[in-house]
């Protein structure tokens, strides 16, 4: 086509519109394509049966409390997977050993404390971080990694995911449990 002098190729549809051949899809007019019909623009959302569960074993030997409860929050979670979805549980099992031996940094050992109250009058009672490794290594380190994961059902689901023991022993070989190597992740 000639307009002014200027020469401009006339463009037409391809015939064979073999990208949509194979799907048996065929437009209303030649000229008229349907991105909607092409391209799926839905996100993927796991459900709760489709997820594939692992269990990994965690270190803490010499770990610093917080970042160990952001990466064992971040895996129960399943916020190292493609498939994360907010509303559902697509995390894995995470197993804590030698929990007497985390590292609380600076002066935390002595200076932060934990509360909790009987809801009597004169019913509130405290412990300091250090007291409760050595009383109760467990309960420090769940303690700190619920305090990580959402406040509602779904977070709870979570924490049961989280298995805690002292010392390097525990019991879960059966399910033959990956070792995660942190120091990469914090």
């Amino acid at each position: 086509m000639i307009v002014d002098g200027i020469v401009y190729p006339i463009c037409k549809a391809p015939e064979p519109f073999k990208y949509l051949a194979d799907r048996n899809i065929r437009p209303v007019n030649k000229n008229d394509i349907h991105i909607g019909e092409i391209m799926n623009k839905t996100t993927f959302m796991a459900k709760p049966g489709q997820v594939e569960r692992k269990w990994y074993v965690v270190d803490a030997t010499d770990v610093p409390l917080g970042r160990l409860s952001a990466v064992v929050a971040s895996v129960l979670r399943g916020k190292n997977k493609p498939t994360f979805t907010p509303h559902t549980d697509t995390g894995d099992f995470v197993i804590v050993i030698n929990a007497e031996k985390v590292k609380l940094t600076g002066k935390k050992a002595t200076d932060k404390i934990y509360y909790t109250h009987s809801n009597h009058p004169g019913g509130l009672k405290q412990i300091s971080a250090g007291e409760l490794r050595s009383k109760n290594a467990v309960r420090l380190i769940e303690k700190s990694v619920k305090g990580m994961l959402p406040h509602n059902t779904l977070g709870r689901a979570q924490g049961m995911k989280l298995k805690v023991f002292v010392g390097a022993e525990h019991t879960h070989a059966a399910q033959q449990p990956e070792v995660l190597d942190i120091s990469g992740l914090i």
